[in-house]
C-alpha cells in the first residue's frame, strides 16, 4: 500500500498510450534531449491488489497482480558523478544529483524524493553508482492507487544498477523501493507494492508473505478480467490517515505481546482483546480475517471455485469499511454498483491504501460490458465525479529492454 506520487503543477498521463509506444516516445524525447540514443530502457509495472489490505507491512499475506501499466526510464552511463534525471510526464522539469554529496529532500518538488531516496538507500548499501543520463516517462496513473511510486522507485533501482554493473534480486531491489519510501519520502509502507513490480507474472497473481518474503505465483482465470475503476478521489497517503492505521496496527500488537499481527490467530483475536481499545481492535479484526481471506482467495483459484469469490472480496471490502474505516462514500458506491451488476459472479473491492483511489473487479468476459455501462451510466450522477475505466492484464515485473523494445531480463 505504498503512496502514490503526488505532484503540484501540470501532470500529462498517457494513459491511452500502447506500450511499445510509450517505450518508443521516452527513447525519442531522451535522444532530443540529450543528443544521443538511451543505450536501454528499463520497464517497471504498476500494480493492482486483488486482495490483502493493510497486511503487508503486519507481516500478512497480500495477493497482487502487476499490471500492463508502465514507468519507463530510458538510461545512458555518464562518466562522472551526475544522475541527471527528465520527468517527461511533468513538463519536462529536471534534477540533477551529485553521487559524491548527500541527498536532500525537494520541499518544493515531491518526484524528485523518490528517486533521491533510491540513491540514498543504493549508497547505504555500498554499491558504486556510476552517473547516468535518465528519462522518465510512464502511464500508471497517479494518485489512483497502483502503484505508481513504487513502479518509479523500482523503475530508477533497475536503471542505475543495471547502468552500474551491479546484479540485484528481486526482493533486494524491492527492499531498496521500500526503504526509500520509508525512510526518505517518509510513508510507512510495506513492501508489497515494490516486490510484486520486481517480482510479476505474466497472467497470475503473485501471493506474498510478508514476513519471510516468500512468493507464489497462481494463474488467474482466462474467462475474467480485471477491471480497475478509477474514482476520481484523489489520494495522498504521506498526508493521511495511512501512518495512523499502521500506528494501530502496532499499539494491537503490542497489547497481544507480538511483533506482527500476522502471529495472531481469530481465536485469539478475542480471547486476550481484555482492556484493548475499540479502535485498535477493530484495527487487528480487519488485518487477523484479511489475512485468512487472502488464503482462502488463492485456494479457490487453484480449485477453479470461482463462486466463492464474490464473498471474499465482498468481505474484504466491508471489513475496510466498517473496521479499517479507509472507504469513502463514492467507493462504496462504486463497489455496491458493481457487485449488483454481477450478482454474485466474480467479485469487486476497493484496492490500495484506502481514502478514494480504485476499485478492483474481476469480472466474468460475459459481463465486462454490462459493468462498464452500469458504472457509465450511474457515477457521474450519484457523485458528480467523472470516473476512469482500465481494463488490465497481469504482467511480468521489472525487466531491461534493448532499444528495439525486447526484454533482456531482469538480471
Amino acid at each position: 500500500m505504498s503512496d502514490d506520487l503526488h505532484q503540484t503543477g501540470s501532470l500529462v498521463v498517457d494513459t491511452n498510450s500502447t506500450q511499445d509506444s510509450l517505450s518508443q516516445v521516452t527513447s525519442k524525447y531522451f535522444e532530443t534531449y540529450y543528443g544521443s540514443p538511451a543505450e536501454f530502457l528499463v520497464r517497471a509495472p504498476g500494480r493492482v491488489n486483488i486482495i490483502g489490505e493493510h497486511t503487508d507491512y503486519n507481516g500478512g499475506f497480500v495477493f497482487p497482480a502487476a499490471i500492463n501499466y508502465y514507468t519507463y526510464v530510458a538510461v545512458s552511463k555518464r562518466h562522472d558523478s551526475i544522475v541527471n534525471v527528465v520527468a517527461r510526464d511533468w513538463s519536462g522539469e529536471v534534477d540533477h544529483i551529485d553521487l559524491t554529496k548527500p541527498m536532500h529532500f525537494d520541499e518544493a518538488r515531491m518526484w524528485p524524493n523518490y528517486i533521491r531516496g533510491v540513491v540514498e538507500q543504493l549508497q547505504k548499501r555500498n554499491y558504486p553508482l556510476q552517473g547516468c543520463d535518465l528519462v522518465v516517462s510512464g502511464n500508471v496513473p497517479q494518485g489512483a492507487g497502483l502503484s505508481s511510486s513504487a513502479a518509479l522507485e523500482v523503475g530508477i533501482a533497475k536503471a542505475l544498477t543495471h547502468a552500474s554493473g551491479i546484479t540485484l534480486t528481486p526482493l533486494e531491489l524491492a527492499q531498496i523501493g521500500q526503504d526509500a519510501e520509508n525512510q526518505f519520502v517518509n510513508c510507512a509502507c510495506g513492501i508489497m507494492d515494490q516486490l510484486i513490480s520486481t517480482s510479476g507474472v505474466e497472467g497470475h497473481a503473485v501471493m506474498i508473505d510478508c514476513r519471510n518474503f516468500e512468493t507464489q505465483s497462481v494463474p488467474l482465470p482466462p474467462s475474467y478480467e480485471i477491471i480497475i475503476i478509477n474514482s476520481s478521489v484523489q489520494r495522498g497517503l504521506v498526508d493521511s490517515e495511512y501512518n495512523q492505521r499502521r500506528a494501530q496496527c502496532e499499539t494491537a500488537a503490542a497489547h497481544y505481546g507480538v511483533d506482527l499481527l500476522r502471529q495472531v490467530s481469530v481465536e485469539q483475536l478475542h480471547v486476550q482483546r481484555g482492556d484493548l481499545d475499540d479502535v485498535s481492535f477493530k484495527r487487528a479484526k480487519h488485518v487477523v480475517e484479511e489475512n485468512a481471506r487472502v488464503l482462502e482467495m488463492v485456494e479457490c483459484l487453484r480449485s477453479s471455485e470461482h463462486d466463492k469469490l464474490f464473498q471474499l472480496m465482498h468481505d474484504s471490502h466491508e471489513s475496510m469499511r466498517s473496521l479499517f474505516e479507509i472507504t469513502v462514500p463514492a467507493i462504496d458506491f462504486l463497489v455496491e454498483l458493481v457487485a449488483k451488476t454481477l450478482d454474485g459472479e466474480g467479485g469487486v473491492r476497493m484496492t490500495g491504501g484506502g481514502f478514494g483511489g480504485c476499485v478492483v473487479a474481476l469480472v466474468p468476459v460475459n459481463k465486462v460490458a454490462q459493468v462498464k455501462a452500469a458504472v457509465e451510466a450511474n457515477y457521474f450522477n450519484e457523485t458528480g465525479l467523472k470516473e476512469v475505466i482500465y481494463t488490465a492484464r497481469a504482467s511480468a515485473g521489472v525487466v531491461v529492454l534493448s532499444t528495439g523494445f525486447s526484454a533482456d531480463g531482469v538480471g
